[in-house]
């Protein structure tokens, strides 16, 4: 059974930092990880990624701010986010690709709150 587990999430003041963590089981061969959010009444939207070789991909509205590290023996992948605005409220979502049978593994994920 595969499970895929964040936290980490939590309300910040703007200029603040956050570290999401996530954590997979189950899965067979380790693709793609990454970071998606969706805010209220806005579709999902990629935030970061680590493709099963290492290749990272970041949103351009986060590029330089957040950052994006797994661990493929311990299938986790983290997300250090800086200097965080309003903006950036959202619900934080962990997605695991499973290579082997080509299938995509949500989190439930976990709030983050950018607020004074």
């Amino acid at each position: 059974q595969v499970q895929v587990v964040e936290s980490g999430g939590g309300l910040v003041h703007p200029w603040g930092s956050l570290r999401l963590s996530c954590s997979a089981s189950g899965i067979f061969s380790l693709g793609t990880m990454g970071w998606y959010r969706q805010a209220p009444g806005k579709q999902r939207e990629m935030v970061a990624t680590v493709s099963r070789r290492g290749d990272i991909t970041y949103a351009d509205s986060v590029k330089g701010r957040f950052f994006i590290s797994r661990d493929k023996a311990k299938m986790t992948v983290d997300l250090q986010m800086n200097n965080l605005q309003p903006e950036d409220t959202a619900v934080y979502y962990c997605k695991v690709v499973d290579f082997r049978v080509m299938t995509d593994y949500w989190g439930q994920g976990t709030q983050v709150t950018v607020s004074s």
